[in-house]
């Protein structure tokens, strides 16, 4: 085997490579060209011109479109990710009970909740609190948003938090158990700190789908910053400018989002590298053995 090829499959020749070059400029062109059309239809439309972009200078089309739909995003996506963090942390241990009746409540709970599709549980949601009168009606929208996203999200955690606990190695648990610890114990200072910063890169990609599912607020009236990008674009016949802001601004809150969770995972982790562990070992042997001094030898 030649010293340039990899151990799963041989370096491609001169003629593959010729090939491979070849699809990849084909692809760039049919892209270009794509895009191309895209802009060129747009632009006989006149959604280019500098008339349709002027709106966004002016303070009015901000204080009445935009921010508000910008605040209803951020609210509606921070309420339904805290809920559903604890909602997929409850799920997520009671799918590990010992009690068989238990994990089948929990379980048949967590698969419904993950196979219906969000839409259709915000609109159920939202007919049945405006049929019942279970919130105010300026509260009618965002309850319905919020429940279906936490409901949603919550099922999907509770099996992220499921996995995390179980990629534990066993012998962590059995440890535990000879040292006396109980079940509450075992859960809150063994396995859910390891798991938690294990499974991060997971509840982050949570939560930004379920930033982006705030969108699907607007087929129930609740403004978000869509609806406001939507109502921009017909009030000043400018609707592509419009989306494209809004999906600017929707990029900007994913990647904060994003960067702000990754340096709390970095964080855990780096406290984790430099002495967390032993740190936790002295405070579970004080709650194991409460008036033991652990630093006696």
């Amino acid at each position: 085997m030649s010293a340039g090829a990899s151990v799963l499959f041989d370096a491609p020749g001169t003629r593959a490579r010729i090939r491979y070059n070849i699809y990849s400029v084909l692809v760039l062109v049919a892209v270009a060209g794509i895009l191309w059309y895209l802009y060129s239809g747009f632009a006989d439309k006149g959604q280019f011109t500098s008339e349709k972009w002027k709106p966004f200078l002016e303070k009015e089309v901000w204080t009445t479109y935009l921010l508000p739909g910008l605040k209803g995003t951020v609210v509606a996506a921070l309420m339904s990710i805290v809920f559903a963090l604890v909602v997929g942390m409850v799920f997520g241990i009671l799918r590990m009970s010992e009690h068989r009746v238990v994990r089948w409540v929990a379980g048949a709970v967590v698969e419904l909740a993950r196979a219906i599709p969000v839409l259709i549980l915000m609109i159920f949601l939202f007919a049945i609190f405006s049929d019942y009168k279970l919130f105010k009606v300026d509260q009618l929208a965002l309850a319905a948003v919020v429940t279906a996203l936490t409901v949603y999200n919550g099922s999907v955690i509770a099996e992220i938090v499921r996995a995390g606990i179980k990629s534990l190695p066993k012998g962590q648990t059995e440890a535990a158990v000879a040292l006396g610890l109980r079940k509450g114990q075992l859960m809150r200072l063994i396995l859910l700190p390891q798991a938690i910063t294990a499974m991060l890169p997971a509840l982050i990609s949570q939560m930004v789908v379920a930033l982006k599912d705030s969108a699907l607020g607007y087929q129930i009236t609740y403004v978000e910053i869509v609806r406001s990008g939507q109502q921009l674009g017909a009030a000043e016949q400018n609707t592509i400018p419009s989306l494209m802001v809004i999906a600017i601004v929707m990029i900007a809150l994913n990647s904060t989002l994003t960067l702000v969770a990754t340096r709390v995972e970095k964080r855990l982790r780096g406290r984790k590298h430099k002495g967390g562990t032993v740190l936790a070992a002295d405070s579970i042997l004080t709650d194991a053995a409460p008036g033991v001094d652990i630093t006696k030898k």
